[in-house]
Order: C-alpha cells, then sequence, then structure tokens
C-alpha cells in the first residue's frame, strides 16, 4: 500500500501523523522564501514530501538535496486542461526533480460521463510520471456520492498510486464521510489523500481513523500544537 496503513486515533503520535503530510504551499503568492520555509520545515518534521507549484520544483528539489520527496501539481487546479498539457507537465515536473505528482481530473467529463476518457488521461499520465507517484485529485465538493464512487473504479483501474480528495481551491475540502467512502470502495491496496481544510490534530487524526493513509496541508506547524 502507498504510504502508512491507517491506525486507530489512541496509537497515533504527532510525529505519527507529520510522516504522512504532503507539507503544502500552493498560493498563488507564494515566494521561494516561503517556499525554502515549506521545505526546512518538511525536513525537520519529517513530512512525506513538500507539495509546491511546478515553477519551484527544480530549485527544491537541488535544495532539499534528496532529504525530502518533492510533490507538484499538474492541471491545477481546475482540471480543464488538454491531456497533451498535462503530459507536457508531467514529464517536465520529473525531469526537474519531482519524486510525486498531484493531477486533477477533467470534473465537465465526469458530468458527461465520459469515462474512458477520464481513465484513458489517467493511463497517459501515470505512464508520463516514469515510476513516480501519482495521485488523482477528484475534487468531492463538486461530485455526488455516485461519482466518487465511479471515480474510485476509475482510478483504481487507471493503476494510480492514490486518489485525492481535493484542491483546496474549491468550494470545501476534505471531510471524513468522503474519505471513508473513497477507502471502502477503492478497499486496502490504494492510497487515499485527504486535503483541503485539514489544519489540526484532531482533523488529522479523523482524516486517517477513516481511511487516509497521505494528509495534503499547509498546517503542519499547527499539527505540533
Amino acid at each position: 500500500m502507498p504510504g502508512q496503513p491507517a491506525v486507530e486515533r489512541k496509537n497515533m503520535d504527532k510525529k505519527d501523523i507529520l510522516s504522512r503530510v504532503d507539507h503544502t504551499l500552493l498560493s498563488q503568492t507564494a515566494t521561494w522564501e516561503e517556499i525554502r520555509q515549506i521545505l526546512d520545515d518538511g525536513i525537520k518534521y519529517g513530512c512525506a514530501s513538500a507539495c509546491i507549484p511546478a515553477c519551484y520544483v527544480k530549485q527544491a528539489a537541488e535544495y532539499v538535496d534528496g532529504k525530502l520527496p518533492i510533490c507538484t501539481v499538474i492541471g491545477f487546479p481546475n482540471g480543464y486542461h488538454t491531456t497533451a498539457t498535462k503530459i507536457f507537465e508531467t514529464r517536465d515536473a520529473v525531469a526537474n526533480g519531482a519524486d510525486e505528482i498531484d493531477m486533477v481530473i477533467n470534473i465537465g467529463f465526469l458530468k458527461d460521463k465520459r469515462y474512458d476518457d477520464i481513465e484513458q488521461e489517467i493511463r497517459k499520465i501515470h505512464e508520463a510520471c516514469s515510476g513516480k507517484t501519482l495521485k488523482v485529485i477528484i475534487e468531492t465538493c463538486l461530485l455526488t456520492d455516485e461519482e466518487k464512487i465511479k471515480m474510485c473504479e476509475i482510478v483504481t483501474s487507471a493503476g494510480a498510486e492514490f486518489i485525492k480528495t481535493s484542491t483546496g481551491f474549491s468550494t470545501g475540502g476534505a471531510t471524513v464521510a468522503d474519505v471513508k467512502l473513497m477507502r471502502e470502495t477503492v478497499g486496502p491496496e490504494m492510497g487515499v489523500k485527504a486535503a483541503g481544510g485539514v489544519r489540526d490534530f484532531a482533523t488529522a487524526c479523523a482524516m486517517i481513523e477513516a481511511g487516509a493513509n497521505r494528509i495534503g496541508t499547509s498546517s503542519a506547524a499547527k499539527i505540533l500544537d
């Protein structure tokens, strides 16, 4: 299974939670100094990765020098880039040193029931990852439960390593109910990432108890409070 398995809260500590965190900074105004702080904190806290804009991947990979995996986002945040564009973004990010790729699906295609097009896009991006980890963002706040279940099935079939709840840039973020539904649907082998609105230790614990084995948050320091 990608990442660590879900555990009960009584067995969790803050170090364990932080080891499951993608320490994230994706704001439009992010500067290198702010990115550098995310990287320093990610190394200090023992985070799973730092998730940052693609324009900083090469500089970040050189800066951390193998001490912290670098994650970036593709087709972000709306997902309606062409597949060719997403593939280019992915190859460019991997060439620049990205270890993990978080891509956004085309949500309009899902609403139109273009399931094969979505699966083929994920397969092509997974191939472009060249062995690096792929997480597929489905933006749960915009989906019905039936659409969430369908996307779990598609992402599993396409071979990605993780399914992820949210970009954090839409109308809502991760919920315990959505994480539980996703885990129940994908089974024990696929990774589930909860992102968006996870800002403290209690919320992170709740997401992991529900079945998440990766957390996306810009609030890693607050988890320590």
